[in-house]
């Protein structure tokens, strides 16, 4: 009788594409998932007490992470003895203990929902008319302590560290439609598709490779493989390239040599530029403390500890600064202070 007023209750309070997964769901997590909707309906978990918000955040971690992940393909890797790689590998390999394929460059996105096979309302609203709603500056706003142009640099930073889907043949060109046209100073813009890549998945057919490492290992400035990370160093005290002015080195064509440079400007140039700084001061302070270490163990360690403190900054001082809540900050705070042993 319970259950069945339960059922009758949840039919009518949640929405009617999440049903389907709340009836896969144990008793226990159904509940749990109620609270979570309850609050989110609300929309006042930000201003829930700490204690009492970091408990909602992390029943919505233990359902997302038993109910929203799924695979896409198969890793065919295997268990290995961790200490023969103290150090990150240029691809991401050998990075994950269970497996040393995880993460790797040229491995499957996962998804957190099935994709759709339809186009239908793709367009709708146009790309051109979103960007122009929101992006217009119709009179200077300023700030203050919010969000400016470094917050636009760091994210693109990441996303250099992190993601890059492998791109088709095949280029798409989508126009601004007459109504925002005037105010659109893109008119058109072309782009490659990602690639539809088969996968072995029963549920998940058709998947996208990253052509990125997906760990946290600075491949902005590193590389994401062999050969861009041997273009970006020295072989000398463990440093990367870097100009005599101070800027990013350019090879004889004009580009400049980083891990990353696809869509650069000069916000995500400035932190390539300071992380490098980075990485070559802590070869300097390595060579100090450990004379004996040689070009290849300067550069492996201080990529290590560089790479650390991209993701310090990021998990505790860049994301509090997203929504500057009590909760969101203790959260991070957890997240990385318990959890710094496993850095990725």
């Amino acid at each position: 009788m319970g259950i069945s007023l339960f059922a009758s209750l949840s039919s009518k309070f949640v929405h009617p594409q999440l049903r389907p997964l709340v009836s896969k769901m144990s008793f226990f997590d159904a509940i749990l998932f109620h609270i979570v909707h309850f609050v989110d309906k609300l929309g006042i978990w930000h201003r829930l007490p700490v204690f009492i918000g970091l408990t909602y955040l992390g029943i919505r971690r233990h359902l997302h992470d038993r109910y929203n992940l799924k695979a896409v393909g198969e890793l065919a890797g295997r268990e290995y003895n961790v200490k023969k790689y103290p150090y990150r590998t240029a691809d991401g390999t050998f990075n994950d203990p269970d497996d040393q394929l995880t993460g790797s460059e040229g491995t499957f996105f996962g998804r957190n929902m099935s994709p759709s096979t339809s186009h239908y309302g793709l367009m709708d609203p146009h790309p051109s008319v979103v960007a122009t709603k929101l992006l217009a500056r119709k009179e200077f706003a300023d700030t203050g302590k919010q969000f400016n142009m470094l917050a636009c640099s760091w994210i693109q930073f990441m996303i250099h560290d992190w993601v890059d889907h492998l791109e088709d043949t095949q280029q798409v060109e989508i126009q601004a439609p007459e109504e925002v046209a005037n105010m659109c100073p893109l008119k058109s813009f072309r782009f490659f598709r990602s690639k539809k890549v088969l996968t072995s998945s029963p549920n998940v057919k058709i998947g996208y490779l990253n052509r990125r490492t997906a760990w946290w290992d600075a491949s902005a400035i590193e590389g994401n493989d062999e050969t861009g990370m041997r273009k970006v160093r020295t072989f000398k005290d463990g440093k990367l390239k870097i100009a005599g002015n101070g800027l990013l080195e350019h090879n004889k064509k004009g580009i400049a040599i980083s891990g990353d440079v696809r869509n650069s400007w000069v916000g995500l140039s400035t932190l390539q530029v300071l992380f490098i700084k980075e990485h070559n001061s802590v070869c300097d302070m390595l060579k100090e403390c450990y004379p004996d270490f040689d070009d290849e163990r300067l550069y492996h360690h201080a990529r290590l500890v560089t790479s650390a403190v991209i993701a310090k900054i990021h998990t505790i001082d860049w994301t509090v600064e997203l929504l500057k809540t009590n909760t969101l900050l203790e959260g991070m705070r957890i997240n990385w202070y318990f959890n710094s042993w496993d850095v990725q």
